[in-house]
C-alpha cells in the first residue's frame, strides 16, 4: 500500500524542459527465447550524413518487446537494399529469421524527408525459392511511405516498430507510448520530481518539482492528463494536470488522506482513497463537479482502487480479512467479493486491458513480487524475480508490466513480460525512481 509521508510547505516549480536518455533499458533475461527478425539499416539517399538512424530505433524497440531478437546487422547477407526489388532470396538462404525490414530515407524539401519501409516475409520467400521464380511483391507483408520533419525521426521509428510488431504478432505495438514516474533525489533542493518520457526513457520531461512528496501518477484514457498526489500545501491533495497546456485542477483536498487516484475508462471520474469520514475508504469523484460518492464502508483500511475496463466495477486493496488482499466491488450493487487468496499479502491490483488477468503485488514468504492471476481459472503466476517489487502498471497492449523495485539498494524501475519470460531493468543516473504509470495508446 501507498504510505503517506510527513510534509512541510515550500514553493512548487513547474518545469517542461526536455532531457534525453534519463532511463536506460537493460535487458536481463529472455532474449534467447525470442523470435529472430532482421532489420537492414535504411538506405540514405541524400548528401552528407543521415539525420538519424531509423533502423537503430526499430532494432531496440523489437528487442525490448521481449518477443523478437533482431539479428546482428553486421552478419546480414545484404546491407544496401531499400526495397523488395533489390532483395536476393538466394543470399538469404539459411538465415534463420521470420521477417526482414528494409527501407530508405530521402530529402524531400526543406527540413522534410521521405521515409519508405517494407516488411518482407522471409520464411515465405525461402520456401517459395525452392519452387522456382516468383513475384517478389508476393513476399511483402507491409509497405508504407510518409514525409516527416527532422524532429520526427524517432517518433516515426516507433511507428514503424508498432506496424512490424502488429503484422508479425497480431497484437498492437506499444512503442509509441509514454511512462510517468517520480524521481527522488535528496541531493537536490527540491528532491521530488514528476517526470514523463517515451516508453524507452528518451525525451524525458519534468512536469513538476517540489521539496515535498509527489506520488501516484495516473494517466487519463486520452493520454493528455495526469492525476497525482501532491503535498505542496501542507496536506495531501489530488490534482489533474494537462501535460501539454500545464493547466491543472485541484480535485480533492479533504482533511486526512487524499490518495491513489485512477481515471475511469471514460476519463470523467477518479476513483480515490479518502479518510474524510474516518477510516480510509474508496470514493469516486466527478472531475468537473468535484462531487464525491462513497463506494466502500468498512472499519478496515480500503485503498488502491483501480477500474475494470467496462467501468462497472472497481478493484481495491483491503485489510478487512485481517491481511491485505484484493477485492472487487460492483458500483451498481455495492456487492464486494474477494479476488485473491494465495500468498500472505496481495495488493496494488489492476485488470489487464483485455479483461482476462489481474496484475498485482504478491507477498509470499516475506518476498514481494509481481504476479498475474488468470480471472477464469484463478491460476496465479509469479512474474518477477527482483526484490521489494511494487506499483505494477500494464502496457496498453497487455504484453508487458512496468513496476518499481530495488536494485543494489536503490529504487529503480523494471519490466517483465506477461508470461514472465522477458525481464529488463530501467536504472536512472541519480536518485530513486518509483511509481511508474504506462500511458494508453497515443
Amino acid at each position: 500500500m501507498k504510505i503517506l509521508v510527513k510534509w512541510c510547505v515550500f514553493a512548487l516549480v513547474i518545469i517542461t524542459t526536455p532531457v534525453r536518455a534519463a532511463l536506460d533499458i537493460v535487458i536481463t533475461e529472455g532474449i534467447d527465447a525470442a523470435r529472430p527478425v532482421a532489420i537492414v539499416p535504411f538506405v540514405w539517399q541524400g548528401q552528407g550524413p543521415v539525420p538519424a538512424s531509423i533502423s537503430d530505433v526499430v532494432v531496440s524497440d523489437l528487442a525490448r518487446s521481449g518477443t523478437f531478437k533482431p539479428l546482428d546487422t553486421r552478419a546480414l547477407p545484404q546491407q544496401n537494399i531499400a526495397n523488395v526489388a533489390q532483395f536476393n532470396v538466394q543470399q538469404w538462404h539459411g538465415i534463420e529469421s521470420e521477417a526482414l525490414v528494409v527501407g530508405s530515407v530521402k530529402p524531400y524539401g526543406v527540413d522534410q524527408y521521405l521515409v519508405k519501409f517494407e516488411l518482407i516475409d522471409l520464411v515465405k520467400a525461402q520456401l517459395e525459392a525452392t519452387k522456382g521464380p516468383a513475384s517478389k511483391d508476393s513476399y511483402l507483408l507491409e509497405n508504407r511511405e510518409t514525409v516527416i520533419s527532422a524532429n520526427q525521426f524517432r517518433q516515426y521509428s516507433h511507428r514503424i516498430s508498432d506496424i512490424v510488431y502488429e503484422k508479425l504478432t497480431g497484437i498492437r505495438g506499444a512503442f509509441l507510448t509514454r511512462i510517468a514516474y517520480v524521481v527522488v533525489n535528496h541531493e537536490a533542493k527540491s528532491p521530488y520530481q514528476l517526470m514523463i518520457s517515451d516508453y524507452d526513457g528518451f525525451n524525458e520531461q519534468m512536469l513538476l518539482r517540489s521539496p515535498e512528496p509527489l506520488m501516484s501518477p495516473a494517466w487519463s484514457p486520452d493520454g493528455r492528463r495526469l492525476a497525482y498526489v501532491s503535498f505542496e500545501n501542507r496536506k495531501a491533495e489530488i490534482f489533474v494536470q494537462d501535460i501539454y497546456s500545464q493547466q491543472r485542477t485541484k480535485v480533492s483536498s479533504f482533511n486526512g488522506i487524499n490518495g491513489a487516484p485512477t481515471f475511469s475508462p471514460d476519463g470523467k471520474k477518479l476513483a480515490v482513497t479518502l479518510s474524510k469520514d474516518g477510516q480510509p475508504e474508496i470514493y469516486v469523484i466527478d472531475i468537473d463537479t468535484k462531487v464525491s460518492q462513497r463506494v466502500t464502508n468498512h472499519y478496515a483500511i480500503d485503498t488502491e482502487p483501480s477500474w475494470f475496463p467496462d467501468g462497472k466495477s472497481l478493484l481495491f486493496t483491503s485489510e478487512r480479512g485481517g491481511r491485505p488482499q484484493i477485492y472487487k466491488v460492483n458500483l451498481q450493487t455495492n456487492k464486494v467479493s474477494r479476488m485473491t487468496f494465495e500468498g500472505e499479502w496481495n495488493l496494488g491490483g489492476s485488470i489487464t486491458p483485455d479483461g482476462r488477468s489481474l496484475i498485482f503485488v504478491n507477498r509470499t514468504n516475506g518476498r514481494y513480487h509481481i504476479a498475474r492471476m488468470d480471472l477464469a481459472t484463478r491460476y496465479m503466476q509469479v512474474l518477477s524475480s527482483t526484490q521489494l517489487d511494487e506499483s505494477p502498471s500494464v502496457a496498453p497492449n497487455g504484453t508487458m508490466v512496468i513496476y518499481g523495485t530495488t536494485y543494489k539498494n536503490q529504487q529503480v524501475l523494471a519490466a517483465v513480460s506477461m508470461d514472465g519470460r522477458f525481464k529488463a531493468r530501467l536504472p536512472v543516473g541519480k536518485g530513486a525512481v518509483k511509481s511508474p504509470a504506462w500511458s494508453p495508446f497515443l
